[in-house]
């Protein structure tokens, strides 16, 4: 992702607004002017820390991103087993689906808005799921996988279904059908 940048209030609160706005209503529904007041910055502050609306949808992709990150690292160092930390990370998005305000994935969401695969937020959209894969890659391939490359697009994919199905339709089926996906994957090598 992009350099880390040194953290400011004005920053952080642009970042948090905008990230519940983004996820509340829609990226394209929401307007930079919004958000700037919502977070109580001037606008000659905003355009300090962002160069856009294009720029502060990506920081806050990356955000995200790096809270998930951080949450599977926080988890890897725990659970050595790499079955059982498939079925953690399984359990911990069963549980984001049947949670309070979900509405679905923020990274298929802002890639719908956003088609252009050459666009920056489109970029941190792929940027984000190629780790989620190579991190399920790695598990399945420590597990001892016949194809682990296989086993983590299955997951990938049971995953993007169990967020699509958990906002459209009955969260606790679809986390119950992720887990019981990716324990069939996990025991079938």
């Amino acid at each position: 992702m992009s350099v880390p940048i040194r953290p400011s209030p004005a920053r952080e609160r642009l970042l948090r607004t905008a990230s519940r706005l983004f996820y509340g209503e829609g990226i394209r529904g929401v307007g930079v002017d919004r958000v700037m007041a919502e977070a109580d910055v001037a606008r000659g502050t905003f355009y300090r820390h962002f160069d856009g609306k294009d720029n502060l949808v990506r920081a806050y992709l990356e955000a995200t991103d790096q809270q998930i990150r951080d949450r599977v690292a926080a988890a890897a160092r725990e659970i050595t087993s790499p079955a059982d930390l498939l079925v953690a990370v399984a359990s911990g998005i069963g549980a984001e689906v049947c949670g309070p305000g979900f509405r679905g994935c923020p990274f298929i969401n802002a890639a719908a808005e956003y088609p252009d695969s050459a666009s920056a937020v489109h970029r941190a959209v792929l940027e984000h799921r190629a780790w989620f894969r190579e991190v399920l890659r790695d598990a399945f391939q420590r597990l001892g996988a016949a194809d682990p490359g296989q086993s983590a697009d299955a997951m990938v994919a049971l995953r993007d279904g169990a967020m699509v199905a958990g906002y459209l339709g009955d969260a606790r089926t679809a986390g119950a059908v992720l887990l019981h996906g990716v324990t069939v994957l996990v025991t079938a090598r």
